[in-house]
């Protein structure tokens, strides 16, 4: 007996060491892999910041490290750049479109989640077709409603349509909402809440992190937002946000890549910051949307 139990206890030991050089190797190949990913994405940001550091002179030469480090660049940036209009214009404009958007866009993926009514995959499949369609389809006719109605020139027609809903939202936010089991709901109904009140008292507070993910997608896309601002704000300067007045910086002092790589790093640093706050809710978020279909 004992003879045959330490045949067992040996064969998973030699069965370990025969498998833990190629679970090294493993490890290692997908680390490397990873790590190499990081460079290759974090090194255009470090040549931003160095060449934001170098003085005119040594911008666009063989030299990758400044020397000395003029900090100037950022002087000149506060100094020959509106950033506080520009800060203020983008936090306006990607702020309210987010409110809007989460204002209207919830409530229409909690109506598709989990209302059943007759229609409701004929609208969502409409809903499809509109976040697949391009935006340059409707930008003619939507323009000239927005310029008889008097509001060219400012940001508001890429504000005020969030009210409507986005397409995109509304199925991130359908599909994370499939994923919360109907037995909630339905005790919510059965203590006397309307819909109203399942959707804020039940569902919302379950989909934090998938309404998180949706209002950071928009967010972002609105910060960045640069065809939009360019259609209907390029002749207003003191509505431009700043991925337009950085673009218009750039064209007028397209020589001078020091500030310009100042600036940059500047109007890089809201959106990063953001990010490190909510990347944990925005990854759950993104994790748990369409474990249902």
């Amino acid at each position: 007996m004992s003879t045959s139990t330490s045949a067992r206890s040996v064969a998973p030991q030699r069965r370990r060491a025969r498998t833990s050089p190629s679970r090294v190797l493993t490890f290692i190949a997908e680390h490397t892999a990873l790590v190499a990913l990081g460079v290759l994405f974090i090194a255009p940001v470090i040549f931003v910041l160095l060449t934001s550091l170098m003085s005119s002179r040594q911008t666009l030469t063989a030299s990758l490290w400044p020397a000395p480090f003029d900090w100037g660049n950022y002087a000149k940036a506060f100094t020959q750049v509106p950033l506080a209009l520009w800060f203020g214009n983008s936090a306006l404009y990607a702020g309210l479109a987010t409110v809007f958007m989460l204002a209207s866009s919830v409530p229409a993926a909690y109506v598709l989640a989990k209302i059943r009514f007759r229609g409701a995959n004929v609208i969502f499949f409409a809903i499809i077709i509109a976040m697949l369609l391009p935006p340059q389809i409707t930008v003619v006719p939507i323009y000239v409603m927005w310029a008889q109605l008097g509001l060219t020139g400012t940001l508001w027609p890429l504000i005020l349509p969030n009210l409507l809903g986005d397409a995109f939202s509304i199925f991130l936010l359908r599909q994370f909402f499939l994923t919360i089991p109907s037995e909630y709901a339905d005790a919510a109904r059965i203590d006397g809440n309307g819909e109203f009140g399942v959707m804020m008292r039940v569902v919302v507070p379950m989909s934090r992190p998938g309404i998180a993910a949706a209002g950071i997608f928009l967010f972002f896309h609105a910060w960045n937002d640069f065809f939009g601002p360019l259609l209907y704000a390029s002749e207003s300067p003191q509505n431009w946000p700043v991925a337009y007045g950085l673009a218009t910086f750039r064209g007028s002092h397209g020589t001078d890549w020091g500030t310009t790589m100042a600036v940059t790093m500047l109007v890089t640093i809201p959106v990063v910051v953001v990010f490190f706050f909510a990347q944990r809710t925005f990854v759950e978020g993104i994790t748990l949307t369409g474990v249902k279909g």
